[in-house]
């Protein structure tokens, strides 16, 4: 196995011990709602930093879908917000926090972004 992906198995592993002994289950609308910000931090064009490097928004796409996808396989996520926290908040190989910058803005905790951007799409469905 590749020394980077050791590393994400070893700190998504180290992520579960702390999540209740009880599996997770996503339910469909919290992955309605997980789909949503990623479609949104795609449709963005904000550069998302992660472990130092800046990248594009496509590649954060891609990059927290196969976070994603690694912990509903493991049932570790039952809710956004645990995606956001357990996910789409900092490297798991590093522990360094994700941050999003948009234009010409000062970049944000990719958390700070994230949550903002799950609170404005409940509040276009409430709507």
């Amino acid at each position: 196995m590749p020394r980077s992906r050791l590393a994400l198995v070893i700190g998504l592993c180290a992520w579960a011990m702390v999540l209740p002994l009880a599996a997770a289950e996503l339910s469909q609308a919290s992955h309605k709602e997980i789909t949503q910000l990623l479609e949104r931090i795609e449709a963005s064009n904000c550069s998302f930093n992660r472990n130092g490097s800046w990248y594009d928004a496509a590649d954060a796409r891609k990059h927290l879908q196969r976070k994603l996808d690694y912990m509903v396989a493991r049932r570790m996520l039952g809710t956004a917000e645990e995606f956001i926290a357990g996910a789409a908040t900092a490297s798991s190989m590093s522990g360094k926090a994700y941050l999003i910058r948009c234009g010409s803005a000062e970049p944000v905790a990719s958390a700070t972004w994230l949550n903002a951007q799950l609170q404005r799409i409940r509040t276009s469905v409430s709507n």
